[in-house]
């Protein structure tokens, strides 16, 4: 038998690294901008931060990327209001595909920001020089080297990279065409009902309770949601719930079950139920942020263990 070889088609691939960091700044830094030949993203693992991208400003908050395309100037800083935790990698690549990354803010995932963790991980066992000075322009390697820890670093990085696409893709691919009038008008309903629920994260709410507050039926609030986010209100209602306790948790002044009472969630057990069906994981698995995991530390202050749910 004859076998023919299959050709691996590289959608996307990183040439080089430049640097990679990670930052802890203070409230008031301030960058004042740069441009170069190649890609760079940033990561808020904590907190918030202002950034320039061309000639449009943005704020980002914990769990949001953005890229900077070759030759695009940026710039950033902290707001005053907190002091942020940010990683920044610069590398070269000029794979096509990257275009989907221009112009776009994104919300990374746990499945995503574990993929970062595995790129500042092994950076750490890799590059002598310090992650966290601003001013090194070159990676130092290692004189031992764990075997494979650069391309580990390449590999993840790619990976979360196509990730991200691929999930933007899938969203795009199920946006609806409307007419702009009532696009219009679904929109400014949908975004008073999502700051309501936002506005109200703390609250026990029932999808009656959202209707009769907003003036809208269940059939028509369901449907809106349903085409603009992909799930249900109440869904996403938890989703918000599940996003608050994680910020809680990274806080690290309430234990499990002050959390659960702060965001309305009837039992402990409850809520930790609601957090793994979200996240996959349980609390205590979640109570390591991205750095907690690259350094491979324990969160500092023991939290709340983990209730006993026995299968119902």
């Amino acid at each position: 038998m004859e076998y023919l070889n299959a050709q691996i088609t590289r959608e996307l691939v990183i040439d080089e690294f430049v640097s990679i960091h990670y930052f802890e700044y203070t409230r008031d830094f301030f960058f004042a901008g740069e441009v170069h030949d190649f890609w760079e993203l940033l990561y808020v693992d904590k907190g918030e931060v202002e950034v320039t991208a061309g000639p449009s400003t943005y704020l980002l908050k914990k769990g949001d990327i953005i890229f900077h395309k070759p030759m695009e100037f940026h710039s950033l800083w902290a707001n005053g209001t907190s002091a942020p935790n940010l990683i920044v990698i610069d590398f070269a690549c000029h794979s096509p595909a990257m275009r989907f990354f221009e112009q776009k803010i994104l919300r990374v995932s746990d499945t995503e920001s574990m993929l970062l963790a595995s790129v500042i991980r092994e950076a750490r066992n890799t590059y002598a020089s310090p992650l966290n000075d601003p001013y090194i322009n070159r990676l130092e390697r290692r004189e031992n080297v764990p075997f494979g820890a650069e391309q580990l670093i390449k590999i993840s990085l790619e990976q979360m990279l196509i990730a991200l696409i691929r999930k933007g893709n899938i969203i795009n691919a199920n946006v609806k065409i409307t007419s702009s009038i009532r696009e219009k008008a679904n929109q400014d309903i949908l975004t008073k009902i999502i700051t309501y629920l936002e506005n109200n994260v703390n609250r026990s709410l029932t999808l009656d309770d959202v209707c009769q507050d907003n003036l809208i039926g269940r059939s028509n609030l369901q449907k809106m949601f349903r085409a603009k986010t992909g799930g249900g209100v109440m869904e996403y209602f938890c989703g918000l719930k599940i996003e608050a306790a994680k910020q809680q948790i990274r806080e690290g002044r309430h234990n499990f079950t002050e959390i659960a009472h702060n965001l309305g969630f009837s039992t402990i057990h409850y809520f930790s139920r609601r957090f793994k069906a979200v996240t996959g994981m349980t609390p205590t698995e979640y109570a390591s942020s991205v750095k907690i995991r690259a350094e491979d530390l324990s969160p500092s202050e023991e939290l709340e263990p983990e209730p006993h749910i026995s299968a119902s």
